[in-house]
């Protein structure tokens, strides 16, 4: 846990985790660009291996810049220990494969990542693990999907990318009441914006990559949580590998310094961008749950202390016009990802579904005229400046 408890989460992301395990006076934690460790002598490795002895021992089971961020984000997600993966999606994947019994069942939203889909379905599969798939934010829905083998419900909150915010605390007292684990994918929200595990989520998963890493140029997962159920997803880690390499640590541990301050930014533009968008007769829907329009717009004022970047929004037209107003913006990079200091841009039936039949994709939602936007930390007048010469050519 923190060793600030009485501090914000600003403070706690700027000192936590380094500042009372430092090893020389510098301020900032070292990259310690090393495969493995070595020991003094016979009797140092038997304390090691004999739990008497803190310290790393192989770069697959630990390295003291990786630790470091582990404490940050802890102690940021109050939580009692963080793990970082090579991604997302291994934090995500390494996490269901240490936790799912074979046999088991699990539940998840059907607005999402479509790769944690992929892995369902194409994996998960083959450990005789099945799979339910209800509406987002639907509490009837997840209590009905409920059966003897459910071992775990898995949402984002909020979900990609249509921003859905599932009532957590609810949701919680049901899975708990059946012994059910509740694993919250909080990549969009951060603990700047909610802290899943405060609400109820026995974990936390991240795509460090988006908000936390912040500037587009790492690769990064994590997950977050109690400390019986973090060590058996770590003993997982040591056996499938996808560790996270120490130069993406320290990039990650640099960034998750100025989250509190850039999650500002991020909110104030969208919102900003989501009201405007509302207001133009060249938008068909603006799906944001900042806007009373959102279908969770009272959940998420009730859990997040923000409502986020990520603006998604229907064109007034068909592929043909979205395709123009999209080339015709000028500040957003067209991109796939999000939560960086740039904007970035996409149209998902392009950028992630450009390969499944129009039936798949209305299955999930996406709709040929449908963008997502996520905003950076440009000035605000600027971006809707751009929108607005952009959307002329719908």
């Amino acid at each position: 846990m923190s060793t600030l408890e009485a501090f914000g989460t600003s403070t706690r992301a700027v000192h936590d985790g380094e500042r009372r395990h430092q090893t020389s006076d510098a301020i900032t934690t070292p990259i310690h660009q090393t495969a493995t460790y070595w020991f003094k002598n016979s009797e140092e490795l038997r304390a090691y291996q004999e739990g008497r002895l803190d310290r790393d021992e192989y770069g697959r089971y630990g390295n003291p810049t990786v630790r470091a961020v582990e404490r940050k984000l802890a102690s940021m997600e109050h939580a009692d220990e963080a793990l970082l993966f090579a991604s997302g999606m291994c934090a995500t994947t390494t996490t269901f494969l240490a936790l799912l019994p074979r046999g088991s069942h699990l539940i998840l939203t059907r607005d999402g990542y479509r790769r944690t889909r992929q892995f369902c379905d194409e994996f998960l599969s083959k450990m005789d693990v099945s799979v339910s798939v209800i509406d987002p934010a639907n509490i009837e829905a997840f209590e009905a999907a409920i059966t003897d083998d459910t071992s775990i419900f898995f949402t984002e909150l909020p979900t990609n990318p249509y921003l859905r915010v599932l009532d957590l605390p609810a949701a919680a007292r049901i899975a708990r009441k059946r012994g059910i684990k509740v694993i919250v994918d909080s990549t969009f929200a951060t603990p700047a914006l909610h802290r899943a595990l405060d609400d109820g989520a026995d974990l936390v998963v991240h795509s460090a990559t988006k908000y936390l890493g912040g500037h587009n140029d790492l690769l990064a997962g994590a997950a977050v949580g109690g400390r019986k159920l973090i060590e058996s997803v770590r003993n997982a880690l040591g056996i499938l590998g996808g560790i996270i390499a120490p130069n993406d640590a320290y990039l990650l541990l640099r960034g998750m310094k100025t989250l509190d301050l850039r999650m500002e930014r991020h909110n104030q533009n969208a919102l900003s961008v989501a009201r405007f968008l509302e207001g133009h007769d060249k938008i068909r829907r603006v799906f944001y749950p900042g806007l009373a329009s959102h279908p969770d717009y009272e959940v998420a004022g009730r859990l997040l202390r923000g409502f986020g970047g990520v603006v998604t929004f229907e064109v007034e037209g068909d592929y043909e016009a979205t395709v123009r107003f999209v080339d015709r913006c000028r500040i957003p990079y067209i991109a796939p990802s999000l939560g960086g200091v740039e904007s970035l841009i996409e149209m998902p039936v392009l950028m992630s579904y450009w390969d499944q039949t129009p039936e798949a994709r209305r299955r999930f939602g996406i709709t040929d005229s449908l963008v997502r936007f996520s905003c950076g930390i440009e000035d605000t007048v600027d971006l809707i400046n751009d929108l607005e010469q952009a959307l002329r050519a719908v």
